[in-house]
């Protein structure tokens, strides 16, 4: 970051490279969809060189970069009415589907739906949480924000996927 910032801007791709497959994923599991998904970090990436000069801590693009995503991820989901197709949660799970069983794969496609349906702010926590593997703390840094507030966040979110997981089954 700092090599980009002294003008070595071919360096950018670098960063590019380095943090696109796991912000894809985050973006993917936010928008419920690949295709926005790849909208969404394409523009962010965009967005964040667009705007270098204003990150005034270069050790901390990573975090500077997430609010980026995070930022354009939210903006779609008011776009879309926080509502996304069961096509979209569909194409989420066909990019990410292996050899796995066909139990496995319903158990996965009704938890993808699910999480569909949690606030932006839910799914982002747990998404955050249980799919990038992230401690509360480091969550709560990244959002800046309380650990006790991200908690009941996440509370609402579990009750929410329950709701839904028992309505489906």
């Amino acid at each position: 970051m700092r090599a980009v910032l002294a003008g070595d801007v071919e360096r950018y791709a670098e960063l590019v490279r380095k943090y696109r497959d796991r912000y894809a994923r985050f973006a993917a599991r936010m928008l419920g969809s690949s295709d926005a998904a790849e909208d969404a970090i394409q523009d962010a990436f965009v967005r964040a060189y667009d705007q270098l000069a204003q990150c005034n801590e270069p050790d901390k693009f990573v975090g500077w970069f997430f609010l980026i995503l995070r930022n354009r991820c939210f903006a779609e989901r008011r776009k879309s009415k926080d509502r996304v197709s069961l096509d979209a949660a569909q194409a989420v799970e066909a990019v990410e589907r292996t050899d796995r069983d066909m139990e496995t794969a319903e158990r996965r496609r009704t938890l993808q739906l699910a999480l569909l349906e949690l606030t932006s702010e839910q799914r982002e926590v747990f998404v955050l949480k249980h799919i990038e593997g992230m401690s509360y703390g480091e969550i709560a840094e990244r959002l800046g924000t309380s650990v006790p507030s991200l908690k009941m966040r996440m509370h609402r979110a579990y009750d929410r996927l329950r709701e839904q997981l028992r309505d489906r089954t």
